[in-house]
């Protein structure tokens, strides 16, 4: 079958179909005489013809830190919800948190085999500024903010200023912070600078702080650390759900009970703030949507290059439970 049967079978002209293919205007009866035959005959259009045709792919790489994360997971979901709708496929890249796998992927993906890029929260260094400002094929970051480039962040800031206050709130004045490498803007500085100025504010010196990476075992092995060289303290304030996870495993282990003697917050409201006895408090970033817009700023850009970039901040909400009593 070729688009001129398609085309005599359904009664309309050849460049219908084609239109049709590529989610041009039609009429709805036209539409559905040409869905119906294609349906029928069972029609798929030649991909490489039409990539050499349109020189566009239909596929969008989206460039993430760790498949196996709740928030990278809902990220995904909603960047799928609007990509799908426009006939647009993705091509997920696992970077497995290695920034060398980050840098090879933005160079593949700009080597023209994707229409454009999604970038989920990374670290910037210098070869990944010079990358993205070369890239030849629209690029949109998720979870983080660059200048001169469409983002879709959250308020990082904030939560966790809201959420340090929180303990602090408590009655908590002994506080510890665990959080990720200061070259993640989002994660690393602007969750740490906001709970040293929560505790700046309240006229309090800055707790202890201590680095940890994005999984249990290391937020088990950071709070015993911190709990080694500064403890006890009456508060644990973690960049993530699964640091502060691990730190409950780390405080349990010690006969420390939790929020008795020390209250303990997370980030991310993933399910396994649920489950963990006492529950966690935790903040809510709103991932899915996160995704859906910034599937949309991409979408604006490949059907305007010249847009100016432009930033979306979500806000949060506070998930209080067991964990801070």
């Amino acid at each position: 079958m070729n688009i001129s049967e398609i085309a005599k079978l359904a009664g309309v002209s050849p460049s219908a179909v084609s239109r049709y293919l590529n989610s041009g205007y039609l009429s709805a009866e036209k539409k559905e005489a040409i869905r119906k035959v294609i349906e029928e005959t069972g029609y798929r259009p030649l991909v490489q013809a039409q990539v050499l045709r349109t020189r566009k792919t239909k596929t969008i790489g989206v460039i993430l830190p760790k498949i196996d994360s709740f928030s990278i997971g809902n990220v995904v979901a909603g960047i799928d919800s609007v990509l799908e709708r426009k006939g647009f496929q993705i091509l997920l890249a696992d970077t497995h948190n290695c920034s060398e796998k980050e840098l090879d992927y933005l160079d593949t993906f700009d080597d023209q085999r994707v229409d454009g890029v999604i970038l989920i929260g990374t670290i910037f260094t210098p070869r990944h500024l010079a990358l993205l400002r070369k890239s030849r094929v629209p690029v949109v970051l998720a979870g983080q903010q660059l200048d001169g480039f469409s983002c879709v962040c959250h308020d990082d800031y904030h939560a966790f200023y809201d959420i340090t206050r929180l303990v602090l709130n408590k009655g908590c004045r002994r506080t510890g912070y665990i959080g990720a490498l200061p070259q993640d803007k989002a994660v690393g500085q602007d969750r740490s600078r906001a709970y040293r100025d929560a505790l700046q504010d309240a006229g309090l010196e800055p707790g202890p702080m201590a680095v940890a990476d994005f999984t249990i075992a290391s937020g088990r092995e950071t709070a015993q650390s911190l709990w080694d060289a500064h403890g006890p303290l009456d508060a644990l304030v973690c960049a993530t759900d699964s640091m502060a996870v691990g730190a409950l495993q780390f405080l349990k282990s010690r006969g420390i009970q939790v929020p008795q003697q020390v209250c303990l917050t997370g980030h991310g409201a993933s399910n396994l703030c649920a489950v963990t006895t006492p529950t966690i408090t935790t903040i809510r970033y709103f991932y899915e949507e996160s995704g859906a817009n910034a599937a949309a700023l991409l979408l604006e850009q490949l059907k305007d290059p010249s847009l100016p970039a432009k930033e979306i901040k979500l806000g949060y909400t506070i998930v209080e439970q067991e964990s801070t009593g």
